[in-house]
Formats: C-alpha cells, sequence, structure tokens
C-alpha cells in the first residue's frame, strides 16, 4: 500500500500585502496538485487587486507593486470563492492538502472570504473535511531539538529541495509539497502507519504544544508578543476586539 507522502497531494500558498491576518490582503495565490512523485504537477494561480495599497515592504518580499496588481489583478470577491471551491474540491478528492503556516495562510483566505462573500471558510467543508499537512509543525515535532530558523527556505535546505523563485505562491506551494514528502520518507518509522486525517488532528495538539513553548520564550526574553495555538485556523475575531 502506497503511504499518504508518496501519494496524491495538493498545496496551497499565497502572497500578501503584509503579515496581519485581519487587516491584510492577499494579492496572489496558487494551488498544485500532484499525483504522485515526479508526476508533473498541475498548477493553478491567481493574481488579486486587492484594492488597498501595497507596502513597499511587502513589495520587496514578492515582487508584486501596485500598479502591476491594479493593471492585471483580478477583482477579489470572485477569486476568493474560486481558491475555496479549489481547496474544497482537494477535500472531495481525498487530497491532503500541504499549507507551510496554515494558520496564515488558511486564516487570511478566511478572513478575506467574509470580507468579501459574506461567507467562511468553514462553510467550504461541511460535507468533507480539510486534511492539512503542515511542513513548519510536522518538522518542529519529529526534529525537535535541531537548532536553527525553520523558514521554508530553511527546510528546503535542510531537506534538499530545490526552491526556485521564492515567495511566488506557485513556486512556495509546490516545495512546500516537496519538502512534506522529504519528511515523510525521512520518517517514515514514526509516520507510515497514520493517516492525513490521524496526522491532521495531531498536528492540532503539536502546533499547541509549539505555540505554548514559544509564549514561554518570549515571556522568558520581556517580550509580549502573543502566539495564537490554533491551528489550522484561528477564529473569528469577536466584534469586540
Amino acid at each position: 500500500m502506497t503511504c499518504w507522502y508518496e501519494g496524491p497531494l495538493a498545496a496551497f500558498d499565497t502572497e500578501t500585502t503584509g503579515v496581519d491576518v485581519e487587516t491584510d490582503r492577499i494579492v496572489s495565490a496558487s494551488v498544485v496538485v500532484q499525483e504522485g512523485p515526479a508526476i508533473r504537477p498541475r498548477i493553478i494561480r491567481w493574481l488579486i487587486n486587492p484594492g488597498v495599497p501595497v507596502p513597499a515592504s511587502a513589495t520587496a518580499v514578492h515582487g508584486l507593486t501596485d500598479e502591476h496588481l491594479q493593471r492585471n489583478g483580478r477583482w477579489p470577491s470572485p477569486v476568493m470563492e474560486e481558491i475555496a471551491r479549489a481547496l474544497a474540491e482537494q477535500a472531495a478528492a481525498g487530497r491532503p492538502l500541504v499549507i507551510m503556516n496554515a494558520p496564515f495562510d488558511l486564516t487570511m483566505l478566511d478572513r478575506e472570504l467574509r470580507r468579501h462573500r459574506a461567507s467562511s471558510l468553514d462553510h467550504w467543508f461541511e460535507s468533507a473535511p480539510l486534511l492539512v499537512l503542515d511542513p513548519r509543525v510536522l518538522d518542529k515535532h519529529l526534529d525537535r531539538y535541531r537548532k536553527g530558523r525553520r523558514t521554508l527556505t530553511d527546510l528546503c535546505a535542510h531537506y534538499g529541495v530545490t526552491l526556485e523563485g521564492a515567495h511566488d505562491a506557485a513556486a512556495d506551494a509546490m516545495a512546500s509539497l516537496e519538502v512534506v514528502r522529504a519528511v515523510g520518507r525521512r520518517f517514515a518509522t514514526r509516520l507510515e502507519r497514520l493517516s492525513p486525517a490521524e496526522l491532521h488532528t495531531l498536528q492540532a495538539v503539536w502546533h499547541a504544544a509549539q505555540a505554548r513553548g514559544l509564549q514561554a520564550w518570549f515571556a522568558k526574553s520581556g517580550s509580549e508578543e502573543a502566539v495564537d495555538p490554533a491551528w489550522p485556523l484561528r477564529p473569528e475575531m469577536s466584534a469586540a476586539a
């Protein structure tokens, strides 16, 4: 029987106007579908005119300028529905969805759906659950004592994955997918008997523990920065917040 990391996988990534999931906007996104290792992936791309200025700091990361997005980007409302439908199709097909730092990208999409469609991400997964594989959470749990940063670039270097065109949504999604396959192979004895559904549940627990550890480190360092333990989607902030 083929292990999940050698079988069909999909991946999702976004580029945004910033890192605040409550106020920033998605400017590009991609879903990559690969039926197996070394099989040519199918790639879906979206370019969005967010309707708000793109800070220079964000453009410096992904290279997308206001002018380019206004000329070539689509309005957010129909795009957000298309993205949500594409993710729901992966869930319905039973393909695990690889998302590096899932709480960021999924929460960004949820807030955009609420903003532009008066909807939510959960609505799209009422009939088939979303099964997420987060390379950041998996790597931190399986190799917890390794020192150093764990950005996508770092994970690619560690697992021998080529990342061409970093901070392009499609390139990052494909690299994340390959990292997850590499993690699966490296830790096969610990992962091969776990189904994607079981891993999804476990990652929520692992991420919460990782968040508590990071929160304790911040407190020890005198930082007041808060770490959200929710995974793979952060709950909506209350109206009072």
